[in-house]
């Protein structure tokens, strides 16, 4: 009798080891067991989405329900032939024909996309290319990402795209032009589901597309740290005022693939073209402004470094870099860099914590506010001191409050109470001698 797959979850579950996990899906692939590896295909497949928020638990046996029936009601979840009540009615139809086995131990953990049995797509990959067994690995959800500029300085000349670095969320929309769906994930591949207003963008322009796209952006807000609250909240959500700013686009099917046709010249010129005026009404979708510039000339690799300059002091967290005949890759790519430039102020210390674990009965962090540029600034600044600064500072804490130190940080962010505040900051040094002395 061949093995039920709800039995190899269950074995899966059963055993934390890494190797046994390893040792179970590599018999169940050399048993061939199709229905079971479909099943995980749908599951781990991150583009491959059912639309249904709350999938039930059975708890009554029913007389069993086969694979090619439970395979077509998936089907018609994905592709959105049926949805809300027609799509509850029809889960809670296929779960009372079902064994409470089959859809507990499979069918609705397939729903949920949780198999909660400690695998993942690599791990099922890995077992297949050993196997020689293509037909059982899983498509892996993969983005491109920039490396530091810094580390890759003979890389910036020539012909460059250059926009600036938002402070947001990576969003990659798919656009299924043939189920009629539009799906957001984040650059790991977990779906997206609290900016509602920017899907509902998409799906009202649906008609203007002719094939199915991956549109890949950063949602933004007014604030980064209540867009974080906002991202994964699940009641309550408060986003309406977050935007998608796109800075490229390509077919899925080379999404999918994980590497594009058209170099970035020509998809950013696409991508302007060809939706720019579909979204401008939108009020929630924009394209970022690309400017290009040739580092091989001195006065462009001028105004370059003003460019860059200008960003910065705009709020962006830096620019990125791209080389104009550079493909879309899933993987890192040194033809996007990423340059973000230090900020460094002066601000005064109004308080000292004492530090956690180790660090108890020494400094933990200052607490320090100032102005810089307009901005009020409040932050916690925790990391930069050695062991001994630590001791030392905090043996003259009551003389610290008042100080001016400077801070280094990657950016200058701004708190839901209109204060603003550091992303990374790091203390630098002291500026002055005495109480708010600057030098």
């Amino acid at each position: 009798m061949r093995t039920q797959p709800q039995d190899i979850i269950a074995r899966l579950e059963a055993d934390n080891s890494r190797l046994a996990k390893e040792s179970i899906l590599e018999a169940a692939m050399n048993e061939e067991l199709d229905e079971f590896f479909e099943g995980i295909r749908m599951c781990l497949d991150k583009l491959y989405t059912f639309g249904v928020k709350q999938v039930p638990i059975s708890e009554v046996d029913g007389q069993g329900l086969s694979w090619e029936n439970f395979k077509q009601l998936a089907e018609s979840l994905y592709r959105r032939e049926i949805t809300g009540h027609a799509a509850r009615d029809a889960i809670q139809l296929a779960m009372n024909v079902a064994t409470k086995e089959q859809w507990n131990g499979f069918f609705s953990r397939i729903l949920r996309k949780d198999l909660r049995a400690g695998i993942s797509e690599v791990t099922v990959n890995k077992i297949a290319k050993k196997l020689k067994k293509p037909q059982y690995s899983v498509p892996v959800f993969e983005v491109m990402l920039a490396h530091d500029g810094a580390n890759h300085e003979s890389k910036i000349t020539g012909k460059k795209l250059v926009e600036p670095k938002l402070d947001g969320v990576r969003c990659i929309t798919v656009v299924d032009y043939e189920s009629r769906t539009v799906t957001q994930y984040t650059r790991n591949g977990k779906e997206l589901v609290n900016f509602p207003h920017i899907v509902k963008a998409f799906e009202d322009n649906m008609d203007n597309f002719s094939r199915s796209y991956c549109f890949d952006g950063e949602v933004v807000s007014s604030s980064f740290q209540a867009l974080m609250k906002e991202v994964h909240r699940k009641e309550n959500v408060q986003a309406q005022d977050a935007r998608l700013m796109l800075f490229d686009v390509i077919p899925l099917v080379e999404f999918k693939r994980g590497e594009s046709v058209m170099g970035q010249r020509r998809r950013s010129a696409f991508l302007r073209e060809n939706f720019s005026k579909i979204f401008a009404d939108s009020g929630c979708i924009d394209i970022i402004p690309q400017r290009e510039f040739n580092l091989d000339v001195f006065t462009d690799e001028i105004e370059f470094r003003d460019y860059n300059k200008q960003m910065v002091e705009q709020g962006y967290e830096g620019i990125l870099i791209k080389s104009v005949d550079g493909k879309w890759q899933g993987k890192r790519s040194t033809d996007w860099l990423k340059q973000k430039p230090f900020i460094e102020v002066s601000l005064e210390i109004t308080d000292v914590e004492e530090g956690t674990g180790r660090n108890v009965g020494r400094l933990g962090a200052i607490v320090c506010r100032g102005i810089d540029d307009g901005r009020e600034i409040v932050v916690n600044v925790g990391s930069g001191f050695t062991d001994s600064n630590r001791s030392e500072y905090w043996d003259s804490r009551d003389s610290l409050p008042g100080q001016i130190v400077e801070v280094r940080a990657d950016a200058i962010s701004q708190n839901q109470d209109g204060t603003f505040s550091l992303r990374f900051p790091r203390f630098m040094r002291f500026r002055g001698f005495k109480v708010k002395e600057k030098i």
